[in-house]
């Protein structure tokens, strides 16, 4: 392949990483896992921590420095769409006849994590932290880092086991949106910590954030309602080009105001109306090239970036994985439950509860790829993440059938609660 031109190995990596991807989510879902499980180990041993460590020559084969920078565009790309599908199925109306529960276990999901997360990241600091961080945006990444839900993952979840639609499915998907909503501001605050140069300009992109909030939540979103009640009388593939260009260039406008171009993408996708035969088409259409064809690249770009082996090299580094993961699970897991169980729901229900809640899955992959890129967080440090997104993830599944087991059967929901989300991310 001619070093000049990286098309032709392009050509050869994008069918590499998706093929294999599928063939990973295979094999973890004929497990019980969630299909992003095995994406995302696929593209651990798709990096240095297997295919790099037992034939290198291979991996810089596959991912020739050249065809990095495209790989990467790529999976951004694909990134970008997720975050606007996730805002776009993200449906506030689910805290209905749940908002005190909901709002009480999301928030006790977040703040113990967030207390226990601000006291590991101390302990991590001298350590972990790259030259020239500051201890607070440091601080504040790791406290977000450890109270993150994957609303998309857990919502393939419930649906696998027949959960979806039923009280516990219910409650669970409510919790869960009050959680991303809130994760996703925090990490905005973190973001703008992290690439201010002084607190002025800090203070100057969290105005200018909550500005460029309100006139999408009040300008825009009300154009796009008029706009959608007219999209039936366009081509399908007009709607889904509007979409797109909308999502591009909300995600221009607040990586110029700099919170990461990620964040206007969710937005874009919590203000666009979910009604319309169009619009739906179009999502759907958006979905079935940016889940199997596009977010693999992102794993195999994560993966490339997580090398397992140089944690093996140093006992002392697993420790800290270990302590990561617990307190990990200690949050977010024993926050939820015990909200839950303040609220008065049987300790069944509230466990259930608390290792939903836990699950990470891609959501915590993209926090975690921000920080890195960002400098808050160094490559040791990120590995250790990306293991307990990993594991926190696994275990869901499993712990959700094992608490489940002997549980009186969950209603039978109304017809029109049966409907289960096919648009599915995950």
């Amino acid at each position: 392949m001619s070093s000049a031109d990286p098309l032709p190995a392009l050509l050869v990596a994008v069918p590499v990483v998706i093929l294999a991807c599928q063939a990973g989510a295979a094999l973890f879902r004929r497990f019980g896992q969630p299909p992003v499980v095995g994406e995302i180990a696929t593209g651990i041993l798709l990096g240095p921590s297997l295919l790099g460590w037992i034939w290198p020559e291979a991996q810089h084969w596959l991912f020739p420095p050249a065809v990095l920078p495209y790989t990467s565009v790529l999976g951004q790309l694909g990134l970008l769409a997720f975050m606007f599908l996730v805002g776009l199925e993200l449906d506030l109306k689910s805290l209905r006849g749940h908002t005190r529960v909901a709002v009480a276990v999301s928030q006790a999901g977040m703040l113990l994590p967030l207390v226990l997360g601000s006291v590991l990241a101390v302990s991590l600091y001298d350590r972990f932290s790259p030259d020239g961080v500051g201890r607070l945006p440091f601080t504040l990444f790791i406290a977000v880092a450890m109270s993150i839900t994957a609303f998309p993952v857990l919502a393939r979840i419930l649906i696998d086991r027949g959960l979806y639609g039923t009280p516990l499915g219910a409650l669970a998907m409510a919790c869960a949106a009050v959680d991303d909503v809130v994760a996703w501001c925090l990490l905005a605050l973190v973001v703008a910590l992290a690439s201010a140069g002084s607190p002025m300009e800090a203070a100057t992109t969290a105005v200018l954030a909550v500005v460029f909030t309100l006139v999408m939540l009040r300008l825009v979103k009300p154009l796009l309602a008029r706009w959608a009640a007219r999209a039936e009388r366009y081509q399908d593939g007009v709607v889904l080009v509007a979409l797109f260009s909308g999502l591009c260039l909300s995600a221009l406008a607040t990586d110029r105001i700099g919170v990461h171009a990620l964040f206007g993408a969710f937005l874009f996708g919590v203000i666009t109306p979910r009604t319309g035969h169009r619009i739906e088409v179009s999502a759907a259409r958006l979905r079935a090239f940016t889940v199997p064809v596009l977010l693999p690249l992102f794993f195999v770009h994560t993966g490339l970036r997580t090398d397992i082996g140089g944690l093996a090299a140093t006992p002392e580094l697993w420790l800290w994985a270990g302590a990561i993961l617990l307190v990990a699970i200690l949050g977010k897991w024993g926050g939820a439950a015990l909200a839950a169980r303040a609220c008065r729901r049987p300790w069944r229900e509230s466990l259930s509860i608390g290792a939903l809640m836990n699950c990470r899955g891609l959501t915590e992959l993209v926090v975690l790829n921000v920080g890195l890129e960002l400098g808050v967080i160094g490559p040791e440090l990120f590995t250790m993440l990306v293991l307990m997104a990993l594991v926190t993830t696994a275990v869901t599944g499993p712990a959700l059938t094992w608490l489940r087991a002997g549980a009186a059967p969950d209603p039978v929901p109304r017809p029109e609660e049966k409907e289960v989300p096919e648009k599915s991310l995950s």
